[in-house]
């Protein structure tokens, strides 16, 4: 793997090539019978049908991250890879290239051969997102790549299914649920999402009495569902219509008596008429009256959304068509009484938005309650933990409330239901057809014909057991005892009900044992205005275009550096542009170090104790710290914290200052034990950091990595290599101190050489008064540095009196001097200045001018006025500054 640097760092080179070499090599291989202590990540398995997209590269990013951390700290690490079969939207893509390519539908080609097509599919695309995965330097261990319909797989869902209906968790039942009238399919209440509809309409009609006596008026956002209605509900107490409870009224339309209830329940007399109607088939609260009642639920509907027989004059319409008809014909016979707007929440299907209906059907259901209360107490004793921690009090709240859960879906490509009907209509749920034929005939004492359920299982429910069957469930494996549970379940928090909380669940319920000990949810990544991705915008970042053009290094970094908890990654283009200029920084640090270390035999540090330099102490107590402060980051899950930690590390103290403090000694200009300690400093410094970013960045680390001298014991990869700690030898806060003086009196320097226009060429005098004798110390031992890295000749430990000149004070209070006279055109300067002077007055009255402005002020938008605000301090301050440097200079020759 060791070729020399080149001269430029091109990620299109080295990734690919890297990569294949530790896939090849096995090193993101788990070991079942290691004994070292295991750290299991679980991958949230994204579609067969999905494309990488940034929310990809984000979980991506983080999961690689704490795997080779982990790795690399010794642990077994396990990272699992998969992914998922994704039921409707699979269907979907199959059902779609179907129609295009041969003009056909599913159920033109039937069952059998529409899931030979879309096996068939997958195996010709379902993979091309694991592809991608890898373009990112996703280390999971692809030994173990499982796809949810695996046949391990689809067994563990047959046995889970089973073990839950038979211990009384799952049951069939005729229930109101959420259907989606285009994808033909009952949803979880998960799968709806609801926006407010402002242009609404609350439609009130009334309904005769049948003794001819009257009539009552009720009010509905869905006239339609009034074919289905099969009672009024009015309160008990409510003095207008207590007279008529126990009455009915006669339905304009159908042939129907509808009764008149008393509810409390249901019924707020403040709201509308104070008069409900009841369609038990078509609304859930209605369906909870229609039960205390014993109500007739009368379904209207098709599975498409159009009018069913019980529609009565109306069947056939579609239910948006018929609720125009039902309106117009009830003007007609004089019961329309009128209409208002009303706001009311509407779901949505989430897959394709279509506004779902309420709808009455035989479905299979998983009774939740015995399942939340143990997933609720092992969050409440610290079992599993959130982070960011805001979100327990999310999930607590809505496991509390949880409801039912619809696992039966109206598809075909799915683990289908492991239920077998009888004639008579029996069923009997079994692990394989061959046990419920066994089933049936304990039964019925005869074989009888058997025909399986059509419908398949929400895909969430095979997602929900994936901690334990990716291990080998319902069998007691080895992977299931090194592995399980999980350590860390990284996610978007957008999914912690429909995955995290039922995989706490599953787990609980089949292992005893939560599946994972910590929940850590990222935040979403935005675009640089905050505003979500879509292609509608057209600000859709593509993370394939951006490895393309600038790394993948640079786009994991990024990601890295905002991954703030709690808060949204607002990704620019230029940022990540920013970070591929820290990875050619690194390539560069690496080629100038190479130059000197490459065929130089790897010393400890240590052994050269005595012939140590103040900056190679400094840099080695600089790299222990930030070894221990990037652990303790990322320990706490502090992503962005530990990024900004090595960053500073390598860019702001190796590469800022250490380079530059010993290459004097690099190319031997202060002897050979000197040139020795700084090449063995300098290996060491390089080493260390490059181990640091390696779960941020791990191509040019590797390529950098491979490239230094090895210490004994070494592995063949940087990923194998040892996490570098908090060293107590190394800590040496004395040359931290000193060194820090040092920077600040360099960054002096350098800051008023900038201020007076001291060429960069020019060597000046520095005169320095009141410093400390350490101070004094650190500067007459590192005349070499303050030679080469501020361009100062002479040092004097004395002022400067008479002599005019740039002055500054340091935090020591020391004084800085550096005479002017002959060194910079005092006339020039002063004219300059004046002329400066001149134009931020004239910019500062302009500023002032406006901020009186009174329509100015009231009427700009805040954040305009608030910019002007910012400039007129900004003006004012340049003025002050301007102002001293020009009397500093008044009256000099």
């Amino acid at each position: 793997m060791a070729e020399p640097l080149a001269p430029q760092y091109n990620p299109e080179e080295v990734e690919g090539q890297l990569y294949r070499w530790w896939e090849e090599a096995g090193f993101f291989r788990a070991d079942s019978d290691s004994d070292r202590e295991p750290f299991t990540v679980l991958m949230p398995p994204p579609n067969v049908t999905g494309e990488l997209h940034i929310g990809h590269a984000l979980f991506v990013t983080l999961q690689d991250l704490l795997v080779r951390w982990k790795r690399m700290s010794g642990y077994n690490a396990l990272w699992i890879p998969g992914t998922d079969h994704a039921g409707i939207a699979t269907q979907m893509v199959v059902e779609r290239e179907l129609r295009q390519t041969e003009g056909l539908t599913r159920h033109e080609l039937g069952r059998e051969e529409f899931l030979r097509r879309v096996w068939d599919w997958r195996e010709r695309a379902g993979n091309r997102i694991l592809e991608q995965i890898r373009v990112l330097g996703a280390s999971a261990d692809w030994s173990r790549l499982y796809f949810t319909m695996d046949e391990g797989l689809s067994r563990a869902v047959r046995e889970a299914f089973v073990r839950l209906y038979d211990e009384g968790l799952i049951y069939r039942a005729d229930r109101l649920i959420n259907w989606c009238p285009q994808d033909r399919t009952a949803l979880s209440d998960l799968e709806v999402e609801h926006e407010e509809n402002s242009s609404a309409e609350l439609y009130s009609f009334a309904y005769a009495l049948s003794d001819g006596s009257g009539e009552i008026v009720v009010a509905t956002t869905r006239p339609e569902t009034m074919l289905g209605d099969t009672a009024i509900a009015v309160h008990p107490d409510d003095d207008r219509y207590r007279h008529l409870i126990g009455r009915t009224v006669r339905h304009p339309f159908i042939d129907r008596a509808i009764p008149i209830v008393a509810d409390a329940d249901l019924v707020d007399p403040e709201f509308g008429t104070g008069a409900v109607k009841v369609t038990p088939a078509h609304d859930f609260n209605d369906f909870e009256v229609g039960r205390r009642h014993d109500l007739a639920s009368i379904n209207i509907l098709n599975v498409d959304g159009t009018l069913n027989e019980n529609g009565g004059p109306f069947a056939g319409l579609d239910r948006f068509d018929a609720r125009r008809a039902v309106k117009q014909r009830l003007a007609e016979l004089g019961f329309d009484r009128g209409a208002r707007e009303h706001q009311l929440p509407l779901g949505r299907c989430q897959r394709c938005g279509t506004v779902v209906e309420p709808y009455l059907s035989l479905q299979w259901f998983v009774r939740i309650e015995p399942l939340a209360r143990p997933a609720i107490d092992a969050v409440e004793r610290g079992d599993t933990v959130f982070v960011p921690e805001a979100w327990t009090k999310t999930y607590m709240q809505w496991m509390e409330n949880i409801h039912d859960w619809t696992i039966s879906r109206q598809l075909w490509w799915g683990h289908r239901i492991p239920a077998w009907y009888a004639p008579d209509g029996t069923f009997f749920v079994a692990r394989s057809e061959e046990e419920a034929h066994e089933k049936a005939r304990s039964h019925y004492g005869e074989d009888v014909p058997l025909e399986q359920d059509p419908d398949v299982l929400d895909t969430w429910f095979s997602s929900g057991l994936l901690p334990f069957t990716t291990l080998g469930w319902p069998e007691k494996t080895k992977e299931l005892k090194t592995f399980y549970p999980t350590s860390v379940m990284e996610t978007g928090f957008d999914i912690i009900f429909f995955w995290v909380a039922r995989m706490m669940m599953m787990g609980l319920h089949f292992m005893d044992e939560v599946p994972f000990r910590t929940v850590f949810l990222h935040a979403m990544v935005r675009d640089e205005k905050g505003e979500k991705m879509s292609k509608t915008k057209g600000n859709v970042i593509d993370p394939l275009d951006v490895t393309r053009e600038y790394g993948a290094d640079a786009l994991r970094f990024t990601l890295t550096a905002m991954a703030a908890q709690g808060r949204n990654i607002n990704l620019s283009l230029s940022r990540v542009a920013g970070y591929q200029a820290f990875t050619n920084k690194i390539w560069n640090i690496a080629r100038f170090a190479l130059s000197h270390v490459e065929d130089v035999p790897r010393r400890d540090p240590r052994e050269l104790r005595g012939s140590l330099a103040l900056a190679d102490r400094w840099i080695l107590s600089r790299l222990s710290a930030t070894a221990g402060e990037v652990t303790d980051a990322l320990g706490r899950f502090r992503f962005q914290d530990a990024a900004e930690l090595v960053y500073g590390f390598i860019w702001g103290e190796l590469a800022d200052w250490y380079v530059e403090l010993v290459k004097p000694r690099l190319y031997g200009d202060m002897g050979e034990e000197s040139q020795a300690a700084a090449r063995a400093t300098l290996i060491a410094a390089l080493d260390g950091a490059m181990r640091l970013l390696h779960p941020m960045m791990p191509f040019v680390t590797e390529a950098v990595w491979q490239r230094l001298p090895r210490a004994a014991g070494d592995p063949e990869s940087i990923m194998r290599a040892d996490w570098p700690t908090a060293r107590a030898e190394w800590a040496d806060p004395e040359a931290e101190a000193r060194v820090a003086e040092l920077q600040e009196l360099i960054g002096v320097v350098r800051n008023l050489r900038a201020e007076y226009g001291i060429q960069p060429g020019t060597r000046v005098p520095l005169h320095l008064a009141g410093v400390s004798p350490a101070v004094r110390e650190t500067v007459s031992s590192s005349n070499r540095a303050l030679h080469d890295l501020a361009r100062i000749g002479e040092v004097v430990f004395e002022g400067a009196d008479g002599q005019v000149g740039a002055t500054a004070v340091l935090r020591s209070g020391a004084e800085v001097f550096i005479p002017l006279s002959g060194i910079i055109d005092l006339d020039r300067e002063r004219e300059r200045l004046r002329e400066e002077l001149q134009r931020i007055a004239q910019a500062l009255r302009a500023t002032q001018t406006k901020l009186a402005n009174e329509n100015f002020v009231s009427r700009a938008p805040a954040d305009v006025v608030d910019r002007e605000r910012e400039k007129l301090m900004s003006y004012s301050e340049q003025q002050e500054k301007l102002g001293a440097k020009l009397r500093s200079l008044e009256g000099v020759a």
